[in-house]
Order: structure tokens, then C-alpha cells, then sequence
């Protein structure tokens, strides 16, 4: 049994732990608050976006514009989209999960990958494949429109010059305080959204015709740049809401586990004190026997 020293401090160690976990998942609690109201705040505008270039490019050729190109694909770029901290559980892990399965599945069917990364946690794991092409780091923490736009100028000259036939991004969702899942959507080359499949993902269908000035193409021309970057903002704002949930949940989680391994070593240590008394009372006891 260890001595009443060493289990004292182990307590103490655990309560000063537990002290740390707590105030990480306040801190963590309150930036989701304003993480989450931002997402939601964002989340119309880019359905809105959507239905705009579902309208425009319903009528057109996919050869009509350099990014609406649909080619053979040989290479595939997938952007994965994760956080720069850890402590969130699990979080980071299953992006970068969903990401090595997805390259493999494209390196099965005989296509050439590579991985642009957004986030520290993400490069870090998918460098060691020596597949990385580009890092975009230290940026989740206070990202704004314009780091979108700077990936986005990326991923679009890559595309344009022949060096990805396709580009996919995969982020964390998400859905509830409880729940963010990995999802893959793919961004390049865009193309032309039915109102049956806009439909289907719950967006709100349009009515009526529009006249446009000037010609639709050259609206195109302006607006998809701007969409890729709208796309690509919107899965980085999905993972700066989901981190903070993820890591708000990891460290409620260390807190409560904490408490119990304070509750075991409380017993422990009872016992212990329990068992030095009793032996101090026994060698008493026997050194009154041996007086008499």
C-alpha cells in the first residue's frame, strides 16, 4: 500500500488538474457562445449564395467557364479543414480520419493525391505521408474572410494550371453542443446545382425567372471566386464552433473524471491512515505486553 505522503499529494495534484480542466471548459463554454452565434449568423448568407449560382448556372455548359471544367480526374486536392489546439476530445482525430480514408479510397481507383491543410493539428499528422502540398497554419484561432480568400487563390491555381483535376474539402460540422461530425463536400470544379437536389438538401427552392445585366457569364466570372471563398469560410467558421464544443465537452469529461480518481484516492488514503494507526496502536499495545 503506498504511504499517506505520496497518495496526499497525488490529491493534490488531481484537485490542482481538475482546477485547470474546470476553467478550460468555461473558457471554452464561452467562446463557442460567440463562435456559434457567428456560424448561424453566416449559415443564410451562404444558403442565399447558393441559391444564386444554382439559378445562374442552371442553363450552362460546363465548359463554359475555366471552374465549372469538368475533366478526367487524376489528381484530387482534398483540403482538410481542422483546428491549431488540441484538448477536444476526439475532434481533430476523425477529420484527419475521414481525410486518410478518403485518400485511400482515391488511391485505390488509381488517382494521385495531395492535401492542403488549414489548421496546426491537421498538418501535423498528414505531413508524415509527405503528401502535403501547402499548410495554412496558426490561423483558426482569429481567421477571417480574407485567410478564406487566400486559401481559396490556392486551390485556384492549382486547379486552373492542371495540377488538380478535382478538390474536396473535408471539416467538422456542426451540428449540436453534443455533436460535430467530419464531412466531405467537394468544391472543385463547381458544378451546376438542380433545384431537385437543392431540394434535397433542404434549401429553399426558387420561383420565378430573373433578368440579369450583364451577361450571366461574365457574372460567373465574378461570382465563383467569391463562392469558393464563401464555401470555404463557412467550413472554417463550422470548425471554430466545433472545436470550442468539442473542447468544452473533452474537459467537462477530464473534470469528472477527475472528481472520481479524488474520490479513489480519498478512500485510498483513508485507509492508509487507517492501517498507520492501527499499527501504531499494535506496537503499543505489544510494548505494554512486554513491560508487564
Amino acid at each position: 500500500m503506498p504511504g499517506l505522503k505520496d497518495v496526499k499529494d497525488k490529491i493534490g495534484s488531481v484537485k490542482k488538474t481538475a482546477q485547470i480542466t474546470k476553467a478550460m471548459n468555461m473558457v471554452a463554454s464561452a467562446k463557442l457562445r460567440g463562435a456559434q452565434e457567428k456560424m448561424e449568423r453566416f449559415r443564410p448568407y451562404a444558403a442565399k449564395f447558393g441559391e444564386a449560382m444554382r439559378d445562374l448556372s442552371g442553363g450552362m455548359e460546363s465548359t463554359d467557364l475555366p471552374l465549372m471544367e469538368v475533366r478526367e480526374v487524376k489528381t484530387v486536392e482534398i483540403i482538410v479543414v481542422t483546428s491549431d489546439r488540441g484538448l477536444c476530445g476526439s475532434f481533430n482525430a476523425n477529420i484527419i480520419k475521414s481525410a486518410e480514408k478518403l485518400r485511400k479510397q482515391y488511391e485505390a481507383a488509381g488517382k494521385t493525391v495531395s492535401f492542403v491543410t488549414v489548421g496546426k493539428k491537421g498538418t501535423q499528422a498528414l505531413k508524415k505521408a509527405g503528401k502535403l502540398r501547402v499548410a495554412f497554419n496558426d490561423i483558426m484561432g482569429s481567421f477571417q474572410m480574407f485567410n478564406a480568400r487566400e486559401i481559396s487563390q490556392s486551390i485556384t491555381e492549382a486547379f486552373l494550371s492542371g495540377d488538380s483535376d478535382q478538390v474536396d474539402v473535408v471539416y467538422g460540422k456542426f451540428f449540436s453542443v453534443g455533436v460535430q461530425k467530419p464531412v466531405k463536400e467537394e468544391l472543385l470544379p463547381v458544378k451546376p446545382v438542380t433545384a431537385e437536389e437543392g431540394d434535397a438538401k433542404g434549401k429553399a427552392e426558387i420561383t420565378g425567372s430573373y433578368i440579369y445585366e450583364p451577361d450571366p457569364n461574365e457574372i460567373m466570372e465574378v461570382l465563383l471566386p467569391l463562392f469558393l471563398n464563401v464555401q470555404l469560410y463557412h467550413a472554417m467558421l463550422e470548425v471554430g464552433a466545433s472545436e470550442h464544443a468539442a473542447r468544452m465537452t473533452a474537459m467537462d469529461n477530464a473534470t469528472n473524471a477527475c472528481k472520481d480518481m479524488i474520490k479513489e484516492l480519498t478512500q485510498l488514503y483513508n485507509k492508509a491512515r487507517q492501517a498507520a494507526v492501527t499499527g501504531e496502536l499494535m506496537d503499543i499495545v505489544g510494548g505494554a505486553e512486554a513491560l508487564k
